[in-house]
């Protein structure tokens, strides 16, 4: 059994107290959020308490809300990327409107995505990867909100509405959309119709996510088009196409990464230039490769 020491679990504690303020639904909706039970939250919320929850909780938990088992910190720094994915998310947000980001992988933008949705009044987060058609994609937001997920599909979208409808200026992040069945195309229509001018939506994807949406487009799929016209008809993006522009822009996304994280900072210039290196199809791998990197320098 995987033992946990006392000081992850407090930190899981406040983590999960510190989401509390940014939701404003009732504590009981916020414990169902997270499927604890309300009179457990009650506990936490008043500090760290040995037997409360189970291992494989604070585990579920730790991860959700990013908690680091490690004592090193990954720390969050304001990219490009990250610069524009907040000012797109917080317009969504504020003026109930739908956006959608397309760009190369290891960028930063789950990351992103999940810090804001952390640290947004009423941002949610839906990783579509993990629910890629209407059943479990309505469960999966329901949970987020903090609604009852159980029950008949039709059930559960009429909660997810009527709970959007009631929180001040909420905004859903759907990130991975290019994993999305054919079928949630009209879904995702249909939540933004109920909630028009009501609700913020921002979608997340990599270049796969243009192709599927253009090809559904050009062949008039149903739904394809009006949903791209739900989402502003454009597609956000940031990666230079020109080959030494789009150099120079990952040599700044991975330096700034890096020197914000390193502890050891004399190798950084060999690290930005190991992550700068390609090797397929002259695409440079971005910021995975340089968190590998740094976690086998520093070992």
């Amino acid at each position: 059994m995987i033992e946990l020491t006392t000081d992850y679990k407090k930190r899981v504690v406040e983590a999960l107290v510190s989401a509390r303020e940014n939701y404003s639904g009732s504590d009981s909706d916020f414990a169902r959020k997270w499927s604890i039970d309300k009179t457990v939250y009650s506990r936490l919320k008043k500090g760290y308490q040995e037997g409360l929850l189970s291992v494989g909780k604070y585990i579920e938990l730790g991860m959700e809300l990013n908690v680091s088992s490690r004592e090193r910190k990954w720390n969050m720094v304001r990219t490009e990327v990250f610069n524009l994915i907040e000012a797109e998310v917080k317009f969504c947000k504020a003026y109930s409107k739908g956006k959608i980001f397309v760009d190369k992988c290891a960028i930063g933008k789950t990351y992103s995505a999940k810090y804001l949705s952390q640290t947004l009044p009423n941002c949610f987060y839906v990783d579509m990867s993990q629910a890629k058609k209407p059943i479990p994609f309505a469960r999966a937001l329901a949970r987020a909100i903090g609604a009852e997920a159980k029950g008949r599909l039709v059930t559960v979208k009429e909660r997810i509405k009527y709970y959007l409808k009631l929180l001040p200026n909420p905004v859903v992040i759907i990130d991975e959309a290019g994993d999305m069945d054919i079928t949630m195309v009209s879904e995702l229509k249909e939540y933004y119709n109920a909630l028009d001018g009501m609700c913020g939506w921002y979608v997340l994807g990599a270049n796969g996510l243009r192709a599927k949406i253009n090809y559904g487009i050009e062949h008039e799929t149903s739904g394809y088009e009006e949903l791209f016209s739900r989402l502003s008809d454009k597609y956000s993006t940031i990666v230079p196409a020109n080959k030494d522009e789009r150099t120079e822009f990952y040599r700044r996304l991975c330096r700034s990464v890096l020197e914000a994280n390193m502890t050891d900072r004399s190798s950084l210039d060999k690290l930005v230039a190991l992550c700068l290196k390609t090797e397929k199809d002259g695409e440079i791998s971005g910021l995975r490769r340089a968190e590998s990197l740094l976690i086998l320098s520093e070992m």
